[in-house]
Formats: C-alpha cells, sequence, structure tokens
C-alpha cells in the first residue's frame, strides 16, 4: 500500500459522549492524526490524505469555525519542528480562494519549510469538495480547448486528472472512515475509482494503531479487481 486516505469522522460526537467542549473533541482528534503519522512511517506507507475541513463544514457556527483556524494556527507552529524531523512533507489541497486570511501565510510557510522531506506525504484536505475540484477540473479543460491548447479528442481521463488540484499524488488504496457513517461525504470522487474502503464504528478520537492496522491487514488479504 502506498495511500492511506482518512475521514476521520466523530470528534464532536466523542466530546459529547464525554461530556466535553466540543473544542476538545477536535484537540483529541489532532493528537489521533499524529498516531496516523506515525503509523503510516512505521509501515512505509508513502501517502497520508485527511479530510481535514469540507465545504460543508462553513456551515458550522462562527465561534466552532474560528476555533477551528485559529488551532491549526497555534497547533502547526507546536508541531511542525517534530514533523520536520520525522521527514514529513505536508501539502493542502482545497479551493486556496476560500482558505481564511488568518491561516493563508501559515500554510505557505508549512508547505515551504517541509517541500524537500520525503518520508511521509501529508496531505490536508482544506476548504475540499469533490464536487468543486471535478468542476474546477472540467473548467480549466474547457479554457484550454477555448485556447487552442487541447482539442475536444485529446480530453479523456488521462486529461481530466492532470486536471485535478491531486493531479500528482497516487489515489488512494485504502479509504477509512470512522464514526459509523458509510458514505464517502464528497471525498476524493474521482480518485477512489478503485479504493478499498472501511467503515469504523468507534469515532475518531478513539482510534488506535491497532485499529488502523487492522484495516490494513484486511486491505492486504483483498484481491483487487480493477475494472470489475
Amino acid at each position: 500500500m502506498q495511500h492511506l486516505a482518512i475521514i476521520p469522522d466523530g470528534n464532536r460526537r466523542w466530546a459529547a459522549k464525554n461530556k466535553l467542549a466540543s473544542f476538545l473533541g477536535h484537540q483529541r482528534g489532532l493528537d489521533v492524526v499524529k498516531t496516523a503519522v506515525t503509523f503510516c512511517i512505521k509501515n512505509s506507507i508513502k501517502y497520508l490524505s485527511f479530510y481535514t475541513f469540507s465545504l460543508e463544514n462553513f456551515r458550522r457556527s462562527e465561534v466552532e469555525k474560528n476555533y477551528l483556524f485559529n488551532n491549526l494556527l497555534k497547533d502547526s507552529k507546536k508541531e511542525l519542528p517534530e514533523l520536520i524531523k520525522q521527514g514529513v512533507k505536508i501539502r493542502f489541497f482545497g479551493e486556496r480562494s476560500l482558505f481564511p486570511a488568518q491561516v493563508r501565510e501559515i500554510i505557505d510557510h508549512i508547505e515551504a519549510e517541509t517541500k524537500h522531506l520525503t518520508v511521509l506525504n501529508l496531505n490536508l484536505l482544506f476548504c475540499y469538495g469533490a464536487t468543486l475540484e471535478i468542476t474546477q477540473a472540467v473548467k480549466q479543460i474547457a479554457q484550454r480547448v477555448r485556447d487552442g491548447l487541447l482539442s475536444v479528442d485529446q480530453i479523456d481521463e488521462h486529461a481530466v486528472r492532470n486536471a485535478l488540484w491531486t493531479s500528482d499524488i497516487p489515489d488512494p488504496d485504502l479509504i477509512v472512515r470512522t464514526g459509523g457513517v458509510m458514505r464517502l461525504s464528497n471525498f476524493l470522487l474521482f480518485q477512489a475509482a478503485y479504493s478499498e474502503f472501511a467503515f469504523l464504528d468507534c469515532l475518531w478520537p478513539e482510534v488506535t494503531e491497532e485499529k488502523l492496522g487492522s484495516c490494513v491487514d484486511q486491505f492486504n488479504k483483498t484481491k483487487r479487481n480493477f475494472g470489475h
């Protein structure tokens, strides 16, 4: 396996279950992200993608959104030295025009500071929605046709793939979703065409290296029939 993708569902439910403020669920969820990073490094998995903040998340309260964005700033500054030490290259994928102003500078800084690292590629899907990604790809292709750079006959899967935000990373081999929910929620729809899936009943803050290991073990036992 070279690419593990995760939809980390259940931070707020975990906080409610434990009678805690919702932000503590997000904080605990961040700790488990670090667990997943360690797991991938130990198991030589080169790509790890997280559904960090979806377009639908913009519907949340201003208080929660501000907490999430401010927490990203604080935690990124705190965790960056250790991630660099571990050799983690960090990239953000999403609609950059929607990135909140207060986090754009730190995102650019994180990507610049880690762009040379090769142990693990950590992809954070932020202000991301797969349908928007595909729509933007279609617009880009249409513009290239209009500009005479591409003919209609040249539009194929390869052309579409090259127009996606994630064009230079491999499709996920395995997508894990926690929280007992069995849907993709607008996550990597094009890239997930031949991915295997693991849906866990536990909430994201309850995930351990052992649970991730069980998902990967099951994946390794699966015979993958591409196209069937």
